[in-house]
């Protein structure tokens, strides 16, 4: 396998007994990241400064994390481990971390009682210094789910799943948290993983619109897909924004809904900066990542309480 997202880390921290969990990419030193959000209830950290017009070109890490707003605070267990390192954006006192985080909504399975913190954001970088590349139920992907179109009845398990191909010099990977209120659909259309009823059977043969019940499922803002492209292409802060937009590509691709006002759907886009690459080439080869990435995410997650998931225990 070609070397993981073209050069980035990443790592895990997992509370199987909260069902909750946060996910880190550590960047090689000259990463540059992109972001596009979409979506009317994102959590984030950082976002702001990751924009093409922001003075700061480097990003040294993109941390996923359940925990809603509670779990941004993981981000500050990765800014202590980088900082121990004496890595981040130089200033005239000190090396300051550079370090863009996200949520999920993750609070139906663990209750919230104790979302990731400071000390689970630091044993994700740890965890990172070991690659093991793995999928589902661990992560950010601990506790999510997917499905939640027509309500709680029939929806299953979600979680982290990555994607990647190389094309001579080229690497290009995808990893998403997959916490959607529509379907996970196959290259085919057909529904991979979504709402179904008691017997097994695909909601939206019912209901090709997936339309929401007169009274919503789910508030606004607690669904939320994450998803982090990775690439060793030679990219500068504009196109890495561009890269992130078309990753969304991906998310409408393999999600039916995406982009509801259910969701806060985020993208990363991550360049290592050691080839030179054909910018839309690399564009249509990360939306088709993202979409597999998406895919793996439910294929790799197990049955947890009433969620069922695709891949047995």
């Amino acid at each position: 396998m070609p070397e993981l997202l073209g050069g980035i880390k990443i790592g895990h921290a997992t509370s199987y007994e909260k069902q909750t969990g946060c996910t880190v990419f550590l960047c090689p030193e000259g990463s540059v990241g992109g972001i596009d959000v979409r979506g009317p209830a994102p959590g984030s950290r950082e976002a702001v400064l990751l924009g093409p017009l922001k003075q700061v070109t480097t990003i040294n890490a993109v941390l996923l994390t359940g925990g809603s707003a509670f779990g941004l605070s993981a981000a500050d267990g990765v800014v202590k481990f980088l900082a121990e390192r004496g890595i981040g954006h130089p200033t005239p006192v000190r090396n300051v971390p550079i370090v863009a985080a996200a949520v999920v909504f993750d609070l139906f399975l663990g209750s919230g009682e104790q979302p990731p913190d400071a000390s689970m954001g630091y044993a994700a970088c740890e965890a990172a210094e070991v690659p093991d590349l793995l999928q589902g139920n661990v992560g950010a992907g601990t506790g999510v789910t997917v499905g939640k179109w027509s309500g709680f009845a029939g929806v299953m398990k979600g979680g982290f799943g990555v994607a990647q191909t190389q094309e001579d010099d080229l690497i290009v990977g995808a990893a998403a948290v997959t916490n959607c209120v529509g379907d996970v659909v196959s290259e085919d259309g057909t529904v991979l993983a979504g709402a179904h009823d008691e017997d097994g059977r695909w909601k939206v043969a019912d209901d090709r619109w997936r339309r929401f019940p007169d009274k919503p499922p789910l508030l606004p803002g607690t669904n939320t897909t994450l998803v982090v492209i990775g690439t060793n292409a030679t990219l500068d802060k504009v196109k890495a924004n561009r890269l992130a937009e078309r990753g969304h590509d991906g998310i409408a691709v393999a999600i039916r809904p995406a982009h509801t006002s259910h969701d806060g759907d985020t993208a990363y886009a991550l360049a290592t900066n050691r080839v030179e690459a054909d910018f839309d080439f690399l564009a249509n080869i990360a939306a088709e990542l993202v979409a597999e990435a998406i895919r793996n995410s439910v294929r790799e997650a197990t049955s947890v309480g009433p969620f069922r998931g695709l891949k047995p225990t």
